[in-house]
């Protein structure tokens, strides 16, 4: 199969008959073999039954329904692995991105030799409060990671080589740094495209300003875990060490002290009246329970078999 077309939705009734006669009518253009797989992220209106008419209609198209609302990145990471796909595609169901872009994506896996590319959408039809924090998260995001060749982290028209997404795992709200975690898993070859962005045609948005704050914690929580997951004594036990050298000499030059004053006869304040004392003791226990984290850590270091189960209530296909 060519390409795997994955397309996550929440309420979205109706553009998906449209959004699927349009991929339709792009992969028979271009003669490509392909599936379109629809994940419903627990949507509440009509979604379901029209992904039922559409796949009885096209046996292309494939449903995956989830109980209730996961959010994006369960419903991106439960589409991979339905995967079939030499390419996947990404792309919402609102309309906004266009599988005209399709042809263009795919060539830049198969003939150019990207691992993933990632669309950006250059000229967008938002409003200042998207526009504006999503400048500055990707502004972060290229800092933090290193990738400084993408504009658009967030963008959800990407392709991907099928070895990508069958070796990354994406859960929270970390579907806006896919891009990231392929480079940690240790696919660099990533890609840019220019793509087109449409004007919203039905409904309304389904994320909230909270999306940057999540955003930004699970672009802390990549950091962490692909540079220190695997080794978490690496960090707290360095800086618990740190803390408790800082506190064990502190409170040794005290006690020395005081010790030389009483064997010269000078007055000195007892080490319990000192405030320095105190946050010389304070620096010792922290950093000793900074040091038993990164031991505890170090023990239970990605031992969770079951975070990125979901309930899924029905499938097509």
């Amino acid at each position: 199969m060519d390409i795997s077309v994955v397309v996550p939705l929440y309420n979205e009734d109706e553009s998906l008959k449209e959004l699927c006669e349009w991929i339709a009518r792009i992969m028979n253009d271009h003669h490509f073999s392909y599936e379109v797989i629809l994940i419903d992220d627990g949507s509440r209106d009509n979604s379901w039954n029209v992904i039922e008419k559409v796949a009885a209609e096209n046996p292309n198209v494939k449903g995956i329904k989830f109980r209730r609302n996961y959010g994006k990145s369960a419903a991106l990471n439960e589409g991979f692995a339905a995967t079939q796909g030499d390419v996947i595609i990404t792309m919402d169901a609102d309309m906004q991105d266009s599988p005209d872009e399709i042809p263009g994506l795919y060539k830049m896996i198969k003939e150019d030799g990207f691992d993933l590319v990632s669309g950006w959408k250059k000229k967008r039809h938002d409003p200042v409060s998207k526009t504006i924090p999503s400048r500055f998260f990707n502004w972060t995001t290229r800092k933090m990671s290193g990738i400084n060749n993408l504009h658009d982290f967030n963008c959800g028209l990407k392709s991907y080589k099928k070895e990508v997404v069958k070796s990354i795992e994406v859960y929270g709200e970390m579907h806006r740094y896919i891009p990231v975690i392929a480079k940690w898993a240790g696919f660099s070859k990533i890609g840019e495209k220019v793509v087109e962005h449409r004007a919203r045609k039905y409904g309304v948005t389904k994320f909230g300003l909270e999306r940057f704050v999540n955003g930004f914690l699970d672009l802390l929580s990549i950091t962490f875990v692909a540079r220190f997951g695997k080794r978490p004594m690496h960090l707290f036990g360095s800086l618990g060490t740190l803390m408790f050298l800082i506190g064990f000499f502190s409170a040794a030059f005290l006690g020395i002290h005081k010790l030389l004053s009483v064997i010269q006869g000078i007055p000195a304040r007892m080490l319990t009246d000192r405030p320095s004392f105190y946050i010389s003791l304070t620096c010792m226990i922290i950093g000793t329970m900074l040091f038993l984290a990164g031991f505890l850590g170090e023990m239970i270091s990605r031992s969770s078999h079951d975070r990125n189960k979901y309930q899924v209530d029905k499938r097509i296909g």
